[in-house]
């Protein structure tokens, strides 16, 4: 699929009314789990559409330029308002925190096993840890603040036990910076995903800074804070890839490449058709609003959209699915850290190293860091961690299901 050569209308004609803006949402109890990961990556999408627009307003001077750049912006916020209300109103926030969890894990999992540069795959590998040891955490809160099981949420795709201890995830700021890649020498593949996990854990980081304060616990909302932090450092991971020297218009017409590949793997991928009709209604309005960019980018900058998506065609469409093995095999690496550029065996460091400085500081009384009590909390209630697995844990330190091992990823 090429997108520069599918039909679309005036961009004026894309408009939406109420109605169709407010959408049938979604049954909780029969939506199939990677409907609603598609449904909050493309919410998060348009969210990091939305943001760079008004990025791309506030740093141009050209009022024609930004009549565009309105126009385009606010269709791309009555799609998102569409998307974010497929959500149901009967599903509270720890339910959809579960969901925010399974997109993070098995979405990176999937990004990893197909990219081709190394310092981008060794990114998703090492946050991949992260993300889906916050499963395991926001599962045992969820079972023990309302008796549900996460495993029956994301229909035993995803396992939900532990990864690196989130206590130890609490890295100093200039360890979460990566080495840029060069846009002009880089696989389609590799661009693209630098765009689609940014926009995703930026959405994550997001969702958990907006809804920490309405948790109806102390704990929940300790919780919610905590690995929100961790999905700041994520963010920054994520956004260090992309190559900073590009111009606002080379990045908006990737931006928008972005969005065709998403909705058309979308489209391609789902099992709702109402959703279905939804992601195909969206690819169209993106291809008008690749083919607006592009051709500003060619009146002001002299520069052909290949030069920033090479071929055109898209690569291999993204299809969610069960990720488990691939999982297994990265956590052989869950003792990792980072410093600077560089992923490290945490046993490695000294013990003055800036990582054991940093976590000193902010895990004062580790005893008392919200990600460790939930699961010793949920152990002296049950007795046992609440989790879904295939086989025993991977890493023999972790299988012990009455203790929360935090010992992993340090010394």
């Amino acid at each position: 699929m090429n997108p520069f050569e599918h039909k679309s209308k005036e961009l004026e004609s894309y408009f939406m009314d109420w109605q169709k803006m407010y959408p049938k949402p979604y049954d909780k109890k029969k939506v199939s789990p990677y409907t609603k990961t598609r449904i909050i990556l493309m919410n998060g999408t348009e969210y990091e559409s939305n943001w760079f627009l008004h990025q791309l307003a506030r740093n141009c001077n050209n009022n024609d330029i930004r009549r565009i750049v309105a126009i385009v912006r606010n269709q791309e916020q009555q799609q998102q308002k569409r998307i974010s209300c497929l959500k149901p109103i009967d599903e509270n926030i720890l339910e959809t925190t579960i969901a925010y969890e399974q997109l993070a894990v098995d979405l990176t999992a999937i990004l990893a096993q197909n990219e081709v540069d190394e310092n981008s795959k060794a990114a998703l590998d090492f946050a991949l840890l992260e993300d889906f040891d916050h499963l395991y955490r926001f599962s045992n809160l969820l079972k023990m603040d309302y008796n549900i099981d996460a495993d029956i949420m994301v229909g035993k795709f995803t396992e939900i036990m532990p990864g690196r201890p989130t206590i130890n995830e609490h890295r100093h700021p200039v360890d979460n910076i990566r080495y840029c890649m060069n846009a002009n020498k880089a696989d389609i593949y590799t661009k693209l995903v630098a765009n689609i996990i940014t926009a995703a854990e930026q959405q994550t980081m997001n969702y958990y800074m907006n809804v920490a304060q309405f948790y109806n616990n102390d704990l929940g909302r300790r919780l919610f804070s905590e690995i929100g932090m961790v999905e700041e450092e994520h963010v920054s991971q994520y956004e260090s890839l992309k190559d900073p020297t590009c111009t606002w218009l080379e990045q908006w017409v990737m931006h928008e490449y972005t969005e065709c590949y998403l909705y058309y793997s979308m489209m391609k991928d789902e099992s709702d058709e109402y959703i279905k009709e939804i992601w195909a209604d969206h690819f169209e309005m993106e291809v008008a609003h690749l083919k607006v960019a592009s051709e500003l980018l060619k009146k002001y900058e002299k520069k052909d959209a290949k030069k920033v998506v090479g071929a055109c065609e898209f690569p291999k469409l993204l299809k969610f699915g069960e990720n488990i093995e691939y999982i297994r095999k990265v956590l052989q690496t869950v003792g990792y850290t980072s410093v600077k550029e560089d992923y490290v065996p945490a046993s490695a460091l000294s013990d003055d190293a800036r990582f054991f400085m940093h976590l000193k500081t902010v895990n004062v009384t580790p005893k008392n860091v919200a990600s460790h009590m939930v699961i010793e909390k949920f152990i002296e209630q049950f007795g046992k961690d609440y989790r879904f697995e295939v086989a025993p844990h991977p890493i023999k330190e972790l299988q012990n299901r009455e203790k929360d091992n935090v010992e992993v990823g340090t010394k």
